[in-house]
C-alpha cells in the first residue's frame, strides 16, 4: 500500500486507553481521600478498578461514593470533572514511538484524528509528547460534534492541506463501529489495528477496514512511502 500521508487515531491505537482510565481513577481517588482520609487512596483506587472490571465504566464513581456514604449528583459531577480534565500520566509505547520515528524520518506527513472532548483529548496528546512527530492533531469536536467520525470532515481537511488525493491518505484506527465507514467510500485507505475495547466487535463489510493488523510494527511491511 503506497501512501503519501499517514493518519493515526489516538485512543487504543497509539496508546492503550486503559492508561488514561487508570490515571483518572488515581486523580479521583486522591480527591476522595482528601475528603475522607480514613479510607486510603489505594483502597479507593482498587475499588474503582474492580467495579470497572466487573461492570464497566457506567457506575464506577456511584459505587465508591455510595460506599463512602456521600453519593449525590453534585459529587458524581465533581468526580467526573476531575476524571475527564485531570492532567493524565501516560506513556507512549515503545512500538508507537518506533513507528512515528520510522515514518517521520521518511518525511511522510503524520497526523492524528481523534474524537472526544477537545480539552481531554488535547491533554492526552500533550501527555504522550507526540508533537515532534505529528504535523497536526485534529480533535474533531473542535469543529462541532457533527464532524466527529464517521464524518470525513477532518480527513478532507488533511487532503486539502497536503494537496493530495484521498487515496494517498491512510487511516490507522481501532473502532470498527465508526472509524472507517465514512471515509472508505470516498477512497481513503484504511487499516484496523485489532486491540482495545472494540477488538471483538462484529460489523457488516461496509464498516471494515481494507486490512487488519495486530501490532503497529506490522505497518512497516504494509505501508510504502511516497515515490
Amino acid at each position: 500500500m503506497r501512501v503519501k500521508v499517514i493518519v493515526f487515531d489516538l485512543d487504543d491505537t497509539l496508546y492503550p486507553e486503559i492508561e488514561f482510565v487508570q490515571s483518572g481513577f488515581a486523580a479521583v481517588s486522591e480527591y476522595f481521600f482528601s475528603l475522607y482520609p480514613k479510607h486510603s487512596k489505594e483502597s479507593l483506587y482498587t475499588m474503582m478498578l474492580q467495579e470497572l472490571e466487573e461492570n464497566g465504566r457506567g457506575k464506577v464513581f456511584d459505587v465508591v461514593l455510595e460506599y463512602l456514604g456521600c453519593k449525590s449528583k453534585k459529587m458524581i459531577r465533581k468526580a467526573l470533572s476531575i476524571y475527564r480534565f485531570h492532567t493524565p500520566t501516560l506513556t507512549l509505547p515503545q512500538e508507537s514511538l518506533e513507528i512515528l520515528e520510522y515514518y517521520s524520518n521518511q518525511n511522510i506527513p503524520l497526523y492524528i484524528v481523534t474524537d472526544g472532548n477537545k480539552i481531554v483529548q488535547n491533554n492526552k496528546i500533550q501527555a504522550l509528547d507526540v508533537a515532534p512527530f505529528i504535523k497536526t492533531s485534529f480533535i474533531t469536536h473542535r469543529y462541532g460534534k457533527i464532524h466527529a467520525k464517521p464524518s470525513p470532515y477532518c480527513f478532507v481537511k488533511i487532503a486539502q492541506k497536503e494537496g493530495v488525493k484521498y487515496e494517498d491518505i491512510v487511516y490507522i484506527a481501532d473502532n470498527i463501529n465508526k472509524d472507517f465507514v465514512g471515509i472508505k467510500k470516498l477512497g481513503f485507505r484504511t487499516i484496523r489495528i485489532k486491540q482495545g475495547m472494540f477488538l471483538k466487535t462484529q460489523k457488516s463489510q461496509e464498516f471494515h477496514a481494507e486490512c487488519e493488523i495486530e501490532r503497529l510494527l506490522e505497518l512497516k511491511k504494509i505501508l510504502k512511502g511516497k515515490d
